[in-house]
């Protein structure tokens, strides 16, 4: 059976069903993040990410800002559980036709980000390849009073994102800032139910947390904050690469957000019951059923 027939994410269950874990695992594969136990208090955390040439960056774009995503995109599943990077490594997998140069800007876009956020690059290791490929694994933690999943979300919550939405691939894929001091916020000052970062598109992203936590949603047009680049609606519901943040909080909190005046978290919709899916109202009031549709590999 060939992979297209399945998708990434049928192959994604049928690898889950295989493994099995012991007690030291407090969530395996399924979220942006495994969750490991590690002290009284907090939780690490365990994430890898590979960036493959001509699918998350094309060739002729600036080696700096390729390492730079590299590590950003660790930090950005870091962030959608709460917690703080620490350690990473990295793999990287080169053609001939690579420079020395091109090695040292990509190099030099990982540590400079690494040291923004106090991340130690501890190791990794090279092979050849036809592509420019680069896995990152990183190690975090959280404090367990304020870890956040996917599952946790309930009907009645008020659906956030924070920043813009859209027209990503024009830059902002390889320039992003991870929200790790914006999630970090949310869960030193409020009840945050469910929380994802938003790499495969709004659409699809919320379907993970309405999967996960067997529950509906609506989410308002009027309401989407689509960036200045985005070409259209579906720019912001389907395209990816925009790494915001998109949680979701009990009404009684988005209020208290709400009253902080803080631009960068907007609401954009509801959890409602299970049987609601996952559903658009548009601009003239019509409801439109969304489909867990977005990039996928397969």
């Amino acid at each position: 059976m060939l992979l297209s027939k399945i998708g990434e994410f049928g192959l994604i269950n049928r690898i889950k069903k295989a493994i099995k874990l012991d007690s030291s695992v407090i969530k395996g594969t399924g979220d942006d993040c495994a969750v490991l136990k590690y002290s009284r208090d907090k939780y690490q955390l365990f994430t890898c990410d590979m960036l493959v040439e001509g699918v998350d960056f094309r060739r002729g774009e600036n080696p700096y800002f390729i390492g730079r995503k590299a590590l950003a995109v660790s930090i950005s599943d870091i962030a959608a559980c709460a917690g703080l990077p620490s350690h990473c490594v990295v793999a990287l997998g080169l053609p001939e036709r690579a420079t020395v140069e091109f090695v040292a800007r990509l190099l030099k876009g990982m540590l400079d980000l690494a040291k923004k956020y106090k991340i130690n690059l501890v190791g990794g290791d090279l092979s050849r390849a036809d592509k420019v490929l680069i896995d990152v694994s990183m190690l975090g933690l959280v404090e367990k009073k304020n870890l956040v999943l996917r599952g946790g979300a309930k009907s009645g919550d008020i659906i956030f994102v924070s920043g813009e939405l859209g027209g990503s691939i024009f830059g902002k894929h390889l320039r992003f800032t991870p929200r790790l001091k914006e999630a970090r916020f949310l869960t030193g000052n409020f009840k945050v139910n469910a929380m994802i970062d938003i790499s495969d598109g709004l659409a699809q992203d919320l379907w993970h947390i309405l999967d996960e936590s067997s529950v509906g949603a609506i989410i308002y047009e009027d309401l989407l904050p689509l960036s200045e680049k985005a070409r259209n609606l579906d720019d912001a519901l389907y395209r990816g690469e925009d790494f915001e943040l998109l949680f979701t909080m009990p009404r009684t909190e988005a209020k208290k957000l709400l009253v902080r005046k803080m631009d960068i978290f907007k609401p954009v919709g509801e959890i409602t019951h299970k049987k609601c899916g996952l559903k658009l109202i548009d601009r003239k009031g019509k409801e439109k059923a969304l489909p867990a549709r977005g990039f996928r590999h397969f």
